[in-house]
């Protein structure tokens, strides 16, 4: 028998079916900090966890015949992969699961952002008509510049395509791709984007800094559903301030949930508490991936 811990909640029908494969023993447990998953994860054969739950060295190090971790969803922030490799434990996510999901979310993002959705609806709520006061611009004809080109960067891209946007890329990683995306320089892509928008796997350090801000276009938009850290906080606050950014759409933060909350109040910020792959069609495609990666293991 094999004992699998679900220490982030899965798709209900995913749940059913990891359940009935013969030979599984499966356990949900959610909410676990690292001490508590400390305690729990000795004895079972592997453990699945989203992106609350953290599978940090001293979890592995706890754990006693541990064979898998799998992800369901994009990256592997919350897994310390060194750990498990070093301890011979399998690693997997599922990487393709919310591309679609989170593809459409950050262009979703895009269009509020350049006609001022979050705050028109803001405003509404207090009961004020703002119409003169707010005002966009279109996505036609403007250049969206990628920073990351990998699944979701390019599935944006053949989005923005779509709205007839010239795309431009920039990853460090050389990609292909028979859309209409022309590779270029960070450098490049920093001064000929109206609109950037991020789509990296979480950094050792900020991608875009005061440095960077200061070679975009006056007036550029920027669009964060990638991961927090990968945009310094406070220089971006300042380009706000500035105008040297129109506006910033961001699902993610440095700190989850912030500490400061002085960038989301900004007027010219939208922001979202890290809903990007919540769509119930990417988490049931995330929780089908789960399952056949636990059955191809371990069944």
């Amino acid at each position: 028998m094999k004992k699998i811990l679900i220490a982030d909640s899965l798709d209900k029908e995913s749940m059913e079916l990891l359940k009935a494969v013969p030979g599984f023993e499966v356990t949900v447990k959610t909410g676990m900090d690292e001490a508590a998953l400390v305690q729990t994860i000795p004895g079972y054969n592997a453990v699945v966890v989203r992106s609350a739950t953290k599978v940090t060295k001293p979890v592995i190090e706890a754990s006693r015949g541990l064979e898998a971790i799998v992800r369901a969803g994009i990256g592997l922030d919350n897994v310390d992969s060194a750990a498990a490799k070093a301890k011979g434990i399998f690693v997997a996510n599922t990487p393709s699961a919310t591309t679609i999901t989170v593809a459409e979310y950050a262009f979703g993002l895009m269009l509020a952002a350049v006609r001022q959705g979050g705050l028109a609806n803001y405003t509404m709520k207090l009961h004020k008509w703002e119409k003169k006061s707010l005002h966009g611009t279109e996505l036609y004809g403007k250049t969206l510049g990628l920073i990351g080109c990998g699944r979701i960067g390019l599935a944006l891209a053949e989005r923005a395509i779509a709205f007839g946007m010239t795309v431009v890329g920039y990853d460090v990683i050389p990609f292909k791709t028979a859309l209409a995306v022309k590779p270029v320089t960070l450098d490049e892509l920093l001064a000929q984007a109206d609109v950037i928008s991020l789509h990296v796997p979480k950094t050792q350090g900020p991608i875009l800094g005061p440095a960077e801000f200061a070679k975009m276009k006056k007036g550029v938009i920027l669009v964060n559903a990638a991961r927090g850290g990968v945009v310094d906080e406070k220089a971006l606050l300042v380009a706000l301030n500035s105008g040297q950014v129109r506006a910033a759409a961001l699902d993610v933060f440095a700190k989850e949930p912030p500490e400061d909350w002085t960038l989301v109040d900004h007027p010219n910020v939208i922001a979202a508490p890290h809903i990007g792959a919540q769509s119930e069609e990417g988490q049931k495609r995330a929780g089908l991936d789960v399952v056949r990666i636990l059955k191809e293991k371990l069944a």
